[in-house]
């Protein structure tokens, strides 16, 4: 399925770049053709590396931090996984995100803040959690999707300022006011299709990799209370980044409070998370 849904997304990037470049006529969709193939392999082998570079994350050896090298090499062995490299991102932001194209070529990235913040059963399920991205094999369509969602709003960008500019170049003004408006319609929907593509990938799979966690772990209300940790901490301390990467996160990493936005979350909501692992929204709460 998540091979399928990969295939998808690149065929979308292809067909979008060709839908915008045939407004310049058959030389600009040849040219849009071009440059999708290139975006399409560079998402495929780099998208990765360019989520990790985002954040400043810095690898780390078992020396640096065995906290967690010892956790995931335990977790990797019951899998069957290759050990994936480690990263540490330079926030006090509490996060974590896997990335990669596959298990062989998988990586886990965790904040100082998330270290700081989880005792050593909470980071564990969070690490499993993670984990069980790169065993589900969905880490490469969500750093495939984050790759997509950026460029759809850089496209968006670009072609609201080839519109304006063209416009001054000559034409009617019938042409240029049909022309901005198509360039303002882009401007809105692109955004929007982006986000789709990140609500299409993003619920189910962090429903998925915390089920896979806690029953990796045996101990979802380690689980859960990190979770809970990490809701209540992230709406303090909200981690620095981008809406196009904000699905590769364990926890939605820009919180809004508008709700508008909140029908764009690429996360389910913590309690429903929560309340999947172990049967109520809260680790403090009564059962319902």
């Amino acid at each position: 399925m998540n091979t399928l849904k990969t295939a998808f997304l690149l065929t979308a990037l292809t067909l979008l770049l060709v839908l915008i470049g045939s407004h310049w006529g058959e030389g600009g969709m040849i040219i849009a053709f071009v440059i999708a193939a290139g975006m399409n392999f560079f998402s495929y082998f780099y998208s990765d590396k360019l989520a990790l570079r985002m954040y400043n994350a810095q690898p780390v050896t078992r020396e640096q931090l065995p906290r967690a090298y010892e956790v995931v090499e335990r977790m990797t062995q019951r899998m069957g996984l290759p050990m994936p490299k480690i990263y540490v991102i330079p926030t006090d932001a509490p996060n974590a995100f896997a990335t990669g194209r596959n298990p062989n070529h998988a990586s886990v990235a965790v904040t100082h803040g998330i270290l700081q913040l989880l005792n050593d059963d909470e980071l564990e399920g969070v690490l499993a959690h993670e984990l069980g991205h790169v065993r589900n094999r969905d880490i490469l369509t969500s750093s495939i999707a984050a790759t997509i969602a950026g460029a759809i709003m850089l496209l968006a960008r670009m072609t609201w300022w080839a519109e304006i500019f063209g416009g001054f170049g000559g034409g009617g003004g019938r042409d240029r006011r049909g022309g901005g408006i198509s360039a303002l319609f882009m401007l809105i929907l692109a955004p929007i299709a982006a986000m789709l593509i990140q609500l299409w990938i993003s619920r189910t799979r962090e429903y998925e990799a915390d089920a896979t966690g806690a029953h990796l772990t045996g101990n979802p209300y380690a689980l859960a209370s990190a979770l809970e940790k990490l809701d209540a901490y992230s709406k303090r301390m909200p981690m620095p980044g981008t809406p196009s990467t904000a699905h590769l996160f364990i926890v939605q990493p820009l919180l809004s409070r508008n709700s508008f936005a909140n029908l764009f979350s690429t996360h389910p909501p913590i309690p429903k998370r929560i309340e999947r692992l172990i049967g109520r929204p809260s680790i403090y709460g009564a059962p319902r």
